[in-house]
């Protein structure tokens, strides 16, 4: 039964409270067995225990619940640094998008890409966010938007879950844009996506999430009605990305269709965010997003006032976010966002997990919940978030077995982690 001592501040994120109550202890103690937290509290608190067979240190360290990325596109082909370039020097995101860049430029990337070339480098993806503290990451296909392609995604999904220790959530991303091929006829690609691609990804089991991008340059309202539609009737449960570059009606539709979440939202409307506090649906901010695109952020102080969740997740994709330090996401989440640290973190943790659907499992520390935190050295997530350096998680936790640790680290209970 491992135990970990002398936490500084246990950040236990509970799901109950307002966005910024993250239900924090001070001078704990954390016991975990079998992949469970059986024991958190006060270390003066901590009761004898028979079988303590490894004791940690914390060394006065911060300890949060693991990090949850709860969107990604994290299987692709290329890169598009060029197109960086391009913004900078002043083309908008929809202008390199309809010349044919964009999605479109790594739609053909990822198709040349074997199955396998794509597992190795979604592995190499997350063995670099394990060691910030991330242990659950949502995944989306997209890529593909073809039958063929789509299923090669998500089977690498499924292979990478296998070959190493973070939890993946896989979300059906086929109404991602219109592919080049189907520009004249994109009733003709609506259709093969409820006809074809999303029976084949139920029939499979390789998805538990639909998703939609609700958008100008990509799926108008109705047509997203109708794919999130025939992903409900298959089990596969509603997202959108939503009233990103422009008003849209998407967070209208999310709370419409009662969506898992909407994510982006940097123009949704007032009625819009009233709908989705009443539908429950989470507002996921993508602040890297905004960093890389230059937008206006979306104000999730309108959010939080309007009692909608706010989560907070990296967008990690080769081209408006190419990052996946969840770390520099919180952090953007305060200065871009306005949130407050322990606002951004609830966001990263127990929202997050709602997001993805398994807040019942992971996204804080609580007795029961799966043994997944990290230990990060700094005093308080106020301090973490403001004094933002390289290197401040010291141990990653997943399921209850340690699978990051800062170089020197030992669990004898002398050293510091």
């Amino acid at each position: 039964m491992p135990i970990l001592r002398n936490i500084g501040t246990l950040a236990t994120c509970r799901a109950d409270g307002a966005q910024g109550d993250i239900h924090s202890i001070h001078d704990a103690a954390l016991v975990w067995e079998e992949g469970r937290i059986v024991w958190m509290g006060p270390e003066a608190e901590l009761p004898a225990l028979d079988d303590a067979r490894e004791s940690w240190d914390a060394g006065g360290r911060l300890v949060i619940p693991g990090l949850i990325d709860c969107h990604t596109h994290l299987a692709f082909g290329g890169w598009r640094a060029g197109e960086f370039e391009q913004r900078l020097l002043g083309e908008s995101y929809q202008d390199i998008a309809r010349a044919g860049g964009g999605i479109a430029a790594t739609v053909e990337a990822t198709r040349a890409v074997s199955e396998e070339a794509l597992s190795e480098r979604c592995v190499d993806f997350l063995h670099a966010m394990l060691r910030l503290g991330v242990t659950t990451v949502e995944c989306k296909s997209g890529y593909g938007l073809n039958t063929e392609n789509e299923l090669k995604i998500l089977r690498a999904y499924r292979r990478v879950s296998a070959m190493q220790p973070v939890r993946l959530v896989a979300t059906l991303l086929g109404a991602h844009v219109v592919p080049k091929e189907w520009k004249a006829d994109r009733r003709r690609y609506v259709d093969l996506v409820i006809e074809e691609m999303i029976p084949a990804v139920a029939a499979e089991n390789l998805a538990e999430f639909c998703d939609v991008f609700v958008e100008d340059t990509a799926f108008t309202v109705d047509e997203a009605r109708r794919i999130l539609g025939a992903g409900s009737a298959v089990g596969l449960k509603p997202k959108l990305h939503a009233d990103q570059l422009a008003p849209g009606g998407g967070a209208e539709l999310a709370a419409e269709v009662r969506a898992v979440s909407a994510d982006h939202l940097e123009h949704a409307s007032e009625a819009g965010l009233t709908e989705m506090a009443r539908a429950g649906t989470v507002a996921v901010a993508l602040p890297l997003a905004t960093l890389y695109l230059r937008q206006s952020p979306m104000a999730a102080r309108r959010f939080v006032d309007a009692h909608v969740p706010v989560a907070v997740a990296t967008d990690f994709n080769p081209g408006s976010a190419p990052s996946y330090d969840m770390h520099l996401a919180l952090l953007l989440a305060c200065t871009f966002l306005g949130l407050t640290p322990s606002e951004a973190l609830k966001g990263a943790t127990v929202h997050a997990a709602r997001a993805v659907g398994r807040e019942r499992d992971i996204g804080s520390v609580e007795p029961g919940k799966a043994a997944d935190f990290a230990v990060i050295d700094a005093p308080d997530v106020t301090h973490w978030m403001y004094h933002f350096r390289p290197d401040t998680c010291r141990m990653t936790v997943v399921d209850g077995t340690v699978q990051w640790e800062a170089p020197g680290l030992s669990p004898a209970g002398t050293g510091r982690c």
